[in-house]
């Protein structure tokens, strides 16, 4: 029923910035926790940040702690990932994801995934 897709993506030189959106389908977005992840070439998909429903709390993988700001607007039923200072190990494929859990990010606790958006980082 619900569905996640991404944009944004692009290539981006190494220190420059990116912001990658999330538009959900469905009138239930703002009952969902929303999350960030990536999956890189030959790598497993990895936790990056994530949201409460209301914004009210965030968490951080430690690779993107003080790079990395997710946001979200309800309104738009959109969740937003601020990427700056951005490292060429940041390339991957970035996925959005919703669940009703908090602090459980892993791939089988997630409700709802997006098919995903590129991004890479030049050297």
């Amino acid at each position: 029923q619900a569905q996640l897709v991404e944009s944004g993506g692009g290539l981006v030189q190494a220190g420059e910035s990116l912001r990658l959106s999330c538009a959900a389908s469905g009138r239930t977005f703002s009952s969902y926790n929303m999350g960030w992840f990536r999956q890189a070439p030959g790598k497993e998909r990895e936790f990056v940040t994530g949201i409460s429903w209301n914004g009210g709390s965030t968490d951080y993988a430690d690779s993107a702690k003080g790079r990395f700001t997710i946001s979200r607007d309800n309104a738009k039923n959109t969740v937003y990932l601020q990427m700056n200072s951005l490292k060429p190990e940041d390339t991957a494929v970035y996925y959005c994801a919703a669940t009703t859990s908090w602090g459980r990010w892993y791939y089988n606790y997630m409700a709802y995934w997006g098919k995903g958006t590129l991004v890479t980082v030049s050297s």
